[in-house]
């Protein structure tokens, strides 16, 4: 079994090549070959700045998540900690020095990227957990301690993405560290009292938020409150994805598009232009695709022998979920609109970037996953 495993964790490039996941790889490439359509759609039907720099940031960030696959699933472990307090340090330094855009004060400039660290700490907190909870002892998993511990990891890098402000994503920061506790098997129960306690807690909550924040939840609640003003979004992305249809407009067709009517549609909207343009049979095969990746993340997770690697890809793969869930039910309406992109087909070097080292270190489960972590 030593040498099984002696060998595995000496592939050469040939044989770490041959293993990788090409059913995944080829889903994220006919996904960023949709999104670069899309995007060209968004500037016009011409190679404008959005397209330019989309394509870049594709080709860049793919080449890093081949690059990433290749290294050993234990370094991943074995810096999870590292890499955790680094973004840490990165939150900190954004409250202080960062750039403040529209109130809000959550990137730091890299001339060639303005980086967003909150989206970096979504698999940050991922792959700290999933270290954690490695180590831990199932005896131990409910004992106050370990569940003090694992939530202290969460609350964080909350409260620091919180203070930018950005509710949403210190959001979709929770649901992904809480995921990985119920993966690594706290009981069903301190979450069921945590969620009463969070409702009980709600009106305290809704009266701290920003005066824009509570715009947000009353457009939510009645859009047509103020059609012109705050409700403008919503409802043009409702109008949009219902003037698709069943086969869409075609593409560079989409009226709401092409008259500015739609506003952030390279964005967080993008998925409202994408439907016009393409109907409810494009966006079902979107869905589709995105449903291929996630079943394939979880396939990995199954098959990797060390707890590590299954609580990241199983714990990635729902975060996954959670953007997409949380992006649709924002332009359809379900949801108040929070600023979550959708996974690789939005516009935004940070959340691709973050997107692309998740799936880097899923497949380097895969291509490791017969490595095993004392």
């Amino acid at each position: 079994m030593f040498q099984h495993t002696r060998l595995n964790s000496d592939q050469n490039f040939i044989q770490k090549v041959k293993n990788l996941d090409y059913i995944l790889l080829l889903s994220i490439f006919i996904l960023s070959v949709l999104s670069l359509f899309v995007m060209y759609s968004t500037d016009g039907g011409e190679l404008l700045y959005h397209t330019k720099s989309h394509l870049i940031k594709l080709s860049v960030f793919f080449v890093l998540m081949l690059l990433i696959s290749l290294f050993n699933i234990k370094f991943w472990h074995l810096i999870s900690y590292f890499l955790y307090v680094i973004i840490i340090l990165l939150l900190i330094w954004v409250s202080i020095y960062g750039i403040k855009v529209s109130g809000s004060q959550r990137w730091m400039n890299l001339y060639f990227l303005a980086l967003q660290p909150s989206e970096l700490m979504k698999i940050g907190i991922i792959l700290c957990l999933a270290k954690y909870y490695h180590r831990v002892s199932v005896e131990k998993v409910n004992s106050f301690t370990s569940i003090f511990f694992a939530l202290t990891i969460i609350l964080i890098p909350i409260i620091l993405v919180i203070s930018q402000p950005d509710l949403g994503t210190s959001i979709l920061i929770a649901l992904s560290g809480l995921i990985i506790l119920w993966l690594g098997g706290v009981k069903i129960k301190y979450f069921f009292f945590s969620f009463i306690s969070f409702l009980i807690s709600l009106p305290f909550i809704i009266s701290n938020l920003q005066p824009y924040q509570k715009l947000r939840i009353l457009t939510f609640l009645d859009p047509d409150r103020d059609p012109l003003g705050a409700g403008y979004q919503i409802i043009q992305s409702k109008i949009a994805i219902g003037s698709g249809g069943f086969s869409g407009k075609g593409f560079l067709q989409g009226t709401q598009s092409y008259l500015d009517f739609l506003p952030e549609k390279h964005t967080d909207f993008i998925f409202t232009l994408f439907s016009e343009e393409f109907g409810f049979i494009g966006s079902t095969g979107l869905l589709l695709l995105y449903l291929i990746i996630i079943i394939r993340i979880i396939r990995i997770g199954v098959i990797s022998r060390n707890s590590f690697a299954k609580l990241f890809c199983f714990g990635f793969a729902f975060s996954i979920f959670i953007y997409i869930t949380v992006n649709l039910s924002m332009v359809l309406g379900l949801l108040p609109i929070v600023g979550s992109p959708l996974p690789i087909m939005s516009y935004g070097g940070s959340s691709m970037l973050a997107t692309m080292i998740g799936f880097g270190i899923v497949l380097s489960a895969k291509v490791h996953s017969k490595q095993t972590i004392a």
